[in-house]
């Protein structure tokens, strides 16, 4: 069965919204290309069906590169002359799959199979659930047997180890008064399941704020052993090896 039009657009105008601020010459802030499209692949695309997807910074790269060449079109869902077919999983559907199941491990053969359906990377019948399975199977049976295994620099094993901490500048507001106003966020993120625990948006990147973010998470998530922050001054005096006492998180 072939995708319908108007899937094909939604697909299209996620992809788009991915490289918005490029092509309307609104990046800032990012030192280079690689830091935008690894950005946007950790915040992650809303897909047409309303939920967060993440996809890999080389593919997010492949669809900027695709734009500037051939413009909005490029971006729909190209048919294939095979339809109906199975499909081997190619290298760019194995860069995705690989992509998901190392930043996200918990992420299971059946959910990385239907990001990759409603995401339009496969269509029905291209690639079965057990092949994905297969070579998530066969990726993990690699990196089993890999003497000099790749290992993240703040990877924990179990979550409520460590949190990090981090800022972005965000677009220009309007405020009631008529000025434009830069936005931030702040959020934590747990290290070992990469669950967000903390995020809000301020018109300050503050110590003040950060607090606000922390006192939140740890009122739903409880306190983590240890926080990581960057050298920013927002959080030279928030480095704690535990929560500071109670009384200054009421």
């Amino acid at each position: 069965m072939t995708m319908d039009k108007e899937r094909k657009q939604d697909i299209a105008l996620m992809r788009y919204s991915a490289i918005a601020p490029l092509v309307t010459g609104l990046k800032e802030d990012y030192p280079s290309l690689k830091a935008f499209f690894r950005d946007v692949s950790a915040k992650g695309v809303t897909a047409p069906d309303g939920t967060l997807r993440h996809f890999a910074p080389v593919t997010i790269e492949r669809w900027y590169r695709s734009y500037k060449q051939g413009g909005f079109e490029t971006l729909l869902p190209a048919g294939r002359n095979d339809a109906g077919k199975p499909r081997r999983l190619d290298d760019a559907l194995q860069e995705q799959v690989r992509y998901l199941k190392n930043n996200y491990p918990r992420m299971s053969a059946a959910a990385i199979f239907c990001q990759l359906k409603e995401d339009g990377s496969i269509r029905n019948g291209e690639v079965s659930q057990a092949t994905i399975n297969r070579f998530i199977n066969q990726i993990e049976f690699q990196e089993k047997h890999t003497a000099c295994r790749d290992m993240r620099r703040y990877e924990r094993p179990h979550i409520n180890e460590v949190w990090c901490g981090d800022s972005s500048a965000g677009p220009y507001l309007r405020t009631p008064d008529g000025k434009k106003r830069r936005v931030y966020v702040i959020a934590l993120i747990d290290d070992a399941s990469r669950f967000i625990t903390g995020v809000d948006v301020f018109f300050h990147d503050n110590f003040v704020n950060l607090m606000s973010v922390m006192k939140s998470a740890v009122a739903k998530y409880g306190r983590p052993k240890t926080f990581n922050f960057d050298n920013g001054s927002s959080y030279k005096i928030s480095r704690w090896s535990c929560l500071p006492p109670a009384s200054v998180l009421r």
